[in-house]
């Protein structure tokens, strides 16, 4: 039967006890900032053990409610139809919340049920990591399920080419990385993370998922009572990558000002007049572009950049099929914004359509310099710049590479940078200004054995207290960075 670990309910009372004596009876106004995110911290702790507490519990509820026991089934006596309903009645929460909360804690139970004594050696190593993290409060319920449902289960029989033990060990060496994530990125990140991580271990279920979303693409309209009229779209991975790329390009001007010179200054004075929200700005961009077609002027209505989906793929899943130069794809490439994971046919598609541009890295990742010949970063380099850090990254930023500005951490003038592509990285605007405002300095380092590089954020002292604050290592997020993991396939 499963069990409520000691630990968990200690967290709980410990957390809750903290939280009390911090913030009880207090004047929230008054209270000193260090006590107010140590409380936000403890409640968190709190929230995250009660979780858990609950999971295990709808778990139960729900084995004793199970179909075979009739009406004599726990839910069944007390009124309810099932058991999600039984607990949505007691907790309040959303048919959703409690449906993840009983799955997790169904899964919790059959890796710790005792039932069996070779229960231990049938549980995974990539599952009983993710496990025991949730356990031991290393990571919360939400992060739990990003990670078990995005990566899903290794489709061993998928791949009878590899050894029947590679997948789920590769599995858990992604576990191990998305974990280190998990400390430092949203959930919302980490869920696509986990997908990708996917998509990389399993790319012919790449083409699977692509042709499901595309057979559930749809759309339907309908008008309210009020004569509201109203729309719904599931849109296919292909589609959804242009009208994202559409729409950031209609918010961008509203960002302001990009280091590049007095026209981005006139756009910004515009953008800044522009009193539409952005729901509203992205509903009169679609309607310009529905109405105008492909060939609308991108000045127009789509600011400083025209819209386009940036696709990453490596070179040795390109080939030439025959002597006419047929382009084959064997592998799968992934939207620069957001990384999502494209078949090899959706891919050769737009190498027909649109070409390419080839991006050089050595054997650690790094792509070309041109030192201080020119001094802003050309297109290619920005393009490499995108490729090798996948997006802003500035401490828990989850900006797409289209929203980035390229900053120089030598700076140009004050270090006599270069404008090379190791010593340059992708910042949003409110990351850059903050880098530039208050004193940022981001460090290069590279590791003497790997050789790999790594960058560091170096914040100065505390103004108020002094305090000097330990170095943070800012983290990469390209689709590539899972690469590795079939490496030894």
């Amino acid at each position: 039967m499963t069990q409520i670990a000691t630990s968990t309910t200690e967290r709980l009372t410990v957390a809750s006890a903290r939280v009390a004596a911090a913030i009880g009876g207090a004047d929230v106004g008054a209270v000193d900032e260090e006590v107010l995110l140590r409380a936000m911290g403890d409640i968190a702790e709190v929230r995250n053990a009660a979780d858990l507490v609950l999971a295990t519990l709808a778990a139960e509820a729900a084995r004793r409610s199970q179909r075979e026991r009739g009406y004599d089934g726990l839910a069944q006596r007390k009124g309810h139809r099932n058991v999600g309903s039984l607990v949505q009645n007691i907790t309040g929460q959303s048919k959703a919340d409690v449906t993840r909360a009983m799955q997790t804690g169904e899964e919790l139970a059959a890796m710790n049920d005792d039932s069996s004594s070779v229960q231990d050696a049938a549980v995974p190593t990539w599952e009983r990591m993710l496990g025991d993290a949730l356990a031991e409060g290393a990571l919360a319920s939400p992060q739990y399920r990003a990670i078990r449902t995005g990566l899903g289960a290794p489709p061993v029989e998928r791949h009878p080419e590899l050894d029947p033990e590679f997948l789920p060990q590769a599995w858990a060496k992604a576990v191990e990385m998305l974990l280190d994530e998990a400390r430092t990125v949203p959930v919302e990140e980490l869920r696509a993370a986990a997908r990708i991580a996917r998509d990389r271990l399993d790319p012919v279920g790449v083409t699977l998922r692509f042709e499901e979303r595309f057979a559930a693409r749809s759309f339907r309209a309908w008008i309210d009572e009020a004569g509201q009229h109203h729309a719904r779209i599931a849109f296919d991975d292909d589609a959804a990558a242009w009208v994202h790329a559409i729409m950031n390009a209609a918010l961008r001007p509203r960002r302001g000002p990009r280091f590049v010179g007095e026209g981005a200054k006139e756009k910004t004075a515009d953008a800044a007049a522009d009193e539409r929200s952005n729901e509203q700005l992205q509903y009169d961009t679609l309607m310009a572009v529905l109405r105008s077609g492909a060939a609308v002027d991108p000045g127009q209505a789509f600011g400083d950049r025209q819209p386009g989906v940036r696709i990453v793929v490596e070179a040795p899943a390109i080939s030439r099929a025959d002597e006419r130069g047929e382009i084959r794809v064997d592998g799968v490439g992934h939207v620069e914004d957001g990384g999502q994971a494209l078949p090899g046919g959706v891919i050769e598609k737009y190498l027909c359509d649109a070409g390419s541009v080839a991006v050089s890295l050595d054997e650690h990742g790094r792509p070309l310099n041109v030192g201080r010949e020119q001094r802003f970063f050309s297109a290619k380099q920005r393009t490499a710049i995108a490729v090798r850090e996948g997006g802003c990254i500035g401490p828990s930023c989850t900006a797409p590479p289209s929203w980035c500005e390229y900053h120089h951490i030598d700076h140009w003038w004050e270090h006599h940078g270069k404008t090379d592509v190791d010593d340059g990285v992708p910042l949003c605007r409110n990351c850059h200004l903050r880098c530039h405002n208050l004193g940022w300095r981001i460090v290069r380092e590279r590791d003497a054995v790997t050789g790999d590089d790594s960058y560091w954020l170096h914040r100065p002292p505390d103004p108020v207290t002094g305090e000097v604050r330990e170095p943070e290592r800012l983290r990469s997020k390209p689709p590539r960075r899972f690469a590795l993991l079939r490496s030894d396939g």
